[in-house]
């Protein structure tokens, strides 16, 4: 008798389970999540964007700094940097699926438009590779300056940039080609790149120069050099590194290292319009899909600051692993 009440009561619960199953949204139709790269636990954070609240961490490989996903947000790329290789992980089951080739010391990469080729920085080689990500093969090695670091591709996929810390330059690749065709020399230290949606202009951080050059696509040119002024913070703390540029043209976000500020610049005039307050030795930047919110990653107080677009004004403060580096954003 009592064994028959045991299988009823199974029954019964596995017919809530399933019930429960229907009901709730399965991982891919829940709301954005941030994902978070820890360098110094091997961890990535995932964050829930409607509660803004860490919900799972998950173990990666060693020093996990650049992550980005794939198009269609199935994969998540991180450059295992300590591992000299680039994971690539299943967004849902949160399962490592296999390793690319990456160089020595990948740091920051991003992915061409058609979803296939990642363009990756190796900074210990001073070299661009570019890697097959379906048939997970390097399929270029380019050379580019001493120490590069920063790496990002146009939306229309004709051109990849590197930056070298050492070189102090901006080095463009011809994508057809997969040649180094033209140099930018910008200010010490270059960390960061961002093309603006219609390609028409790059945005180039320089860290201990501590400004941000624009420069013409088409002329290889800077045309514009922002510089930045926080009262109370001496010049040497302010390290432009990470930036984001809404689509819409309007805002500039630039994450400004140990001064602990992130600079709202209108992407039109360049003025610099507001400093923000966040967590100490901000790195890297995210904005959701909406561009309602924008997430920094602060890698000394480990924690992700979120900034409210709309009101420029920091709503709130998550914790997540040790020492943050980036950060990507999945709808």
């Amino acid at each position: 008798m009592r064994i028959f009440w045991n299988v009823v009561a199974l029954t019964k619960f596995a017919a809530i389970v399933a019930c429960l199953h229907l009901i709730m949204p399965s991982s891919s139709e829940a709301g954005p999540t941030a994902w978070v790269s820890n360098e110094r636990d091997n961890t990535v954070t995932v964050i829930d964007i409607e509660t803004l609240e860490a919900v799972e961490t998950i173990e990666v490989g060693q020093r996990p700094r650049g992550i980005i996903f794939s198009k269609d947000f199935s994969k998540l790329y991180i450059c295992a940097s300590d591992d000299d290789t680039v994971q690539v992980m299943d967004a849902e089951t949160r399962k490592i699926l296999h390793n690319l080739p990456s160089g020595e010391d990948p740091e920051l990469f991003d992915l061409h438009p058609n979803d296939r080729f990642l363009y990756i920085a190796n900074e210990d080689d001073a070299l661009t590779t570019v890697v097959d990500t379906e048939e997970r093969k390097v399929v270029a090695q380019i050379s580019v300056g001493i120490e590069p670091e920063g790496m990002a591709v146009s939306y229309g996929g004709e051109w990849a940039v590197t930056t070298s810390e050492t070189t102090n330059m901006v080095h463009w690749i011809d994508v057809e080609k997969q040649k180094l065709t033209d140099n930018t020399l910008i200010d010490q230290r270059p960390r960061y790149a961002r093309f603006t949606k219609d390609d028409k202009l790059l945005w180039a951080s320089a860290e201990i120069g501590g400004t941000v050059a624009i420069i013409d696509v088409e002329t290889k040119e800077i045309v514009h050099k922002i510089e930045f002024e926080i009262p109370g913070v001496p010049d040497e703390n302010i390290q432009p590194v990470g930036m984001r540029l809404t689509a819409d043209g309007k805002y500039a976000f630039i994450a400004l290292g140990p001064s602990n500020r992130v600079a709202v610049v209108d992407q039109q005039t360049y003025e610099v319009l507001d400093y923000l307050l966040v967590g100490r030795r901000v790195w890297h930047l995210d904005l959701t899909p909406e561009e309602d919110l924008l997430l920094s990653t602060n890698g000394v107080t480990n924690d992700v600051s979120v900034i409210d677009v709309a009101d420029l004004k920091v709503i709130k403060s998550i914790p997540v692993g040790r020492f943050p580096w980036g950060v990507a954003i999945r709808p």
